[in-house]
């Protein structure tokens, strides 16, 4: 039988994409291991784990913050697919938070060297030395929030519906186990029903508030979420 040259490079490729599959893979989860023990992980110190060259290393991730962006889109998972089934704007709510808040303790350690991270480079932007390191922020809950508020629409008037995922958003992350756990002593599933009944009463009072101001302009959720968007750091300070 005879094998084609085209046949053979194809063959070959899909042969080293597995191996940069298989490659990348190793490198994330020795991240993992790393930051799930607390540490924040540098590309080179993965490397070693991994037992890949450095070079090897920075072809896949160029600098500190990317590699720590991969590892928490990984932590993230079924947070990323999440998607609401219908139902009012706190049932969405209220799932949301049952899907992300479980998984988030699961990974704290990973998510709390992500947000180390973070400060440790506002402070050394604040400071002068940070230099042309690549920022690493956070920003996945815009999304999920203006998502999960989406029915309000044509309920609320633009200017209310931000401020209310805004408001949600300080009920969702790590930093809701960082207060509730760490502060309060709480069991995951204690600090879920306070996020949660935290939540329902921000809706609550959202909703409220535009029943007694009356009827409002509506714009389509894809304009608000735009709106939201906006307020995002740019393009290589905005990461997750």
């Amino acid at each position: 039988m005879v094998v084609s040259s085209k046949a053979r490079k194809n063959g070959t490729s899909r042969a080293e994409g597995a191996a940069r599959a298989r490659t990348r893979k190793l490198m994330l989860d020795a991240a993992v291991e790393l930051m799930q023990s607390g540490l924040t992980p540098s590309v080179s110190g993965v490397a070693g784990v991994a037992g890949v060259s450095r070079a090897t290393a920075y072809r896949y991730f160029a600098s500190e913050a990317e590699l720590v962006h991969a590892v928490v889109e990984e932590a993230l998972g079924p947070i990323l697919d999440w998607s609401p089934t219908g139902g009012t704007v706190a049932d969405r709510v209220a799932d949301l938070l049952a899907t992300a808040i479980p998984r988030i303790d699961e990974f704290e350690a990973t998510f709390k060297a992500s947000l180390r991270l973070s400060l440790e480079q506002w402070a050394r932007r604040r400071a002068g030395t940070l230099g042309a390191e690549p920022l690493f922020t956070r920003g996945h809950r815009i999304d999920l929030m203006m998502n999960a508020t989406a029915p309000l629409a044509g309920t609320v008037s633009p200017s209310q519906h931000l401020r209310l995922a805004q408001a949600l958003s300080l009920v969702y992350g790590v930093e809701v186990l960082n207060v509730l756990k760490d502060i309060w002593g709480l069991s995951v599933t204690e600090a879920q029903g306070v996020a949660q009944w935290a939540a329902a009463a921000l809706i609550r009072a959202a909703e409220g508030e535009a029943f007694a101001g009356g009827p409002t302009t509506s714009t389509s959720t894809g304009d608000r979420t735009q709106e939201a968007t906006s307020a995002r750091p740019r393009k290589g300070n905005d990461l997750r």
